[in-house]
């Protein structure tokens, strides 16, 4: 045994083990010497402070370790720099304040084989700042956080009631309905139509997006990110690749579609007036970098994972915790009730339905569906909060820190709504909500998203009451999430029984 471990290779891997803890002792105390570093717990060679953190909860993790670091720390994940905003002061600063420095995305292994640096989401530079120009001008366009987009919703509503009905006040799991209907949202959005919940094809498309957002927060594909030569091991990877591939395949042939029945003068959704602009400039000779189909594709399939998962998982959030707390359930039912009526609600109710209102902003703050933000990284060196943090670090503004700040909640762990309301109960802005990050990079599809979760949320409450299956109290409903690259609720059964 002995003279196995003095074998030759052996020997040579003790050594370069070695040769890389030289390297990085002799690299901290140059480093040391120069200007000051963010603090953080001590790096082992080749690994980092991967067995300092748990990759399965990596938000609550270093959630923690802000506790003793503060609120701009830095962690190794293997060889890879992480720098992490805690608190709603640090990440304020970083991502609005200096947010040209904090600018740009971190295009993770993971983040690359989702859309080879193209599309809205994981890209940087010139192409990103004409794709989001873009999006945002056509979305708009065909209506969203407008009027147009209001009667998609309320259109949507009606099917996702019909589908709740169909329960008859019987305990249900099956929550696929909420994803099918915020799918079709944006679906109206970029495709010009919206799908039947029970087309293959769309509920297909849905699955995986979800299963993606799942996958990339999983532990073993934050591995793959400090080790991406692993990539041939790991299952979770191999299903991540397997998922992408199959909705390029499907978003491909939803555009080919509408490529085939194309007319310039009719433009009717987001895919046609990308395809138009850049026949526009082709037809016109003029030079064109970032109109082609490899962005078309990935803007899609951005739109749709971000427009599905997010409003979705809040929406059933929303849902536990009326069941979990029936007195706010009944106090936001009263002032439908009272203020609406039976007739269909409008976003124009919004700024007479103050308790209701700030239900829902809590809702967004507790349920912190994206609590580490996307990461981002540093467009230049800059020095922050007296410490240097170099061009291309990669930078991790901690929503979870922002969203249960102490020093701006005042009982950040607990669901109330008065979070939100003044004395005389109107409803109260707080600028450390930050659900949809902020800055340069905020979501895109914001005001989209908080139009559908109120209109959302209480369509459901004016028809129906919210109860733990039979059997289970409120005190058992279970809040905590499955973690993923965002909180979703865990699976379980509710009732949604008809109103009177």
């Amino acid at each position: 045994m002995f003279e196995d471990l003095l074998s030759p290779i052996s020997v040579s891997l003790f050594g370069v083990l070695v040769a890389l803890l030289l390297l990085h002792l002799l690299y901290s105390s140059f480093s040391s010497n120069e200007r000051p570093e963010p603090p953080g717990p001590r790096p082992l060679p080749l690994f980092g402070n991967l067995f300092q953190v748990d990759l399965k909860w990596l938000d609550k993790s270093l959630f923690e370790l802000s506790k003793k670091y503060g609120p701009v720390f830095q962690v190794y994940f293997g060889p890879k720099k992480v720098v992490v905003l805690a608190g709603y002061k640090a990440v304020k600063q970083a991502l609005v304040n200096q947010a040209v420095e904090f600018g740009n995305r971190d295009i993770t292994p993971a983040f690359y084989d989702l859309t080879k640096s193209h599309g809205i989401i994981f890209s940087n530079g010139d192409s990103w700042k004409e794709m989001r120009r873009f999006a945002l001008t056509a979305l708009r366009d065909f209506g969203m956080g407008k009027k147009m987009s209001e009667e998609i919703i309320i259109e949507e509503c009606h099917y996702l009631i019909e589908e709740l009905e169909q329960f008859e006040g019987k305990a249900f799991e099956n929550t696929k309905p909420f994803n099918y209907a915020a799918s079709n949202v944006i679906s109206a959005l970029i495709f010009g139509r919206r799908f039947d919940y029970k087309d293959a094809i769309f509920q297909a498309m849905v699955r995986r997006e979800n299963e993606i957002i799942r996958l990339t927060g999983s532990a073993s594909v934050w591995i793959y990110n400090a080790f991406p030569w692993l990539a041939p091991l790991l299952k979770n990877w191999r299903d991540l690749i397997k998922n992408v591939k199959g909705n390029e395949t499907d978003a491909m042939k939803l555009i080919a579609d509408l490529k085939e029945s194309l007319d310039p003068e009719v433009c009717r959704c987001y895919v046609e007036a990308f395809l138009i602009h850049k026949k526009q400039l082709e037809d016109s000779e003029m030079k064109n970098l970032y109109y082609h189909d490899e962005n078309l594709l990935y803007c899609v399939t951005n739109l749709l994972e971000a427009g599905n998962d997010t409003t979705a998982n809040t929406v059933k959030w929303g849902l536990l915790h009326m069941a979990k707390n029936p007195h706010v359930q009944d106090r936001v039912q009263e002032e439908l009730s009272r203020v609406v009526g039976s007739r269909q609600i409008r976003t124009e109710d919004r700024k007479n339905l103050p308790y209701t209102d700030a239900v829902i902003h809590e809702i967004q703050r507790l349920a912190n569906i994206f609590p580490l933000a996307l990461p981002h990284a540093t467009s230049t060196d800059v020095t922050f909060q007296g410490y240097f943090i170099k061009q291309g670090t990669t930078v991790f503004p901690l929503l979870t820190s922002v969203l249960y700040d102490e020093s701006e909640w005042e009982s950040p762990h607990s669901f109330n709504p008065s979070h939100f309301l003044d004395k005389e109960g109107n409803f109260i802005k707080r600028d450390a909500l930050m659900p949809f990050s902020a800055g340069r990079r905020a979501c895109l599809g914001e005001s989209l998203a908080k139009m559908e979760v109120f209109l959302f949320f209480t369509s459901l409450l004016q028809h129906f009451h919210f109860t733990p299956p039979p059997g289970v109290s409120e005190d058992e409903v279970d809040l905590t999430p499955a973690v993923g690259f965002s909180l979703c609720p865990r699976p379980q059964k509710l009732c949604a029984v008809r109103r009177k």
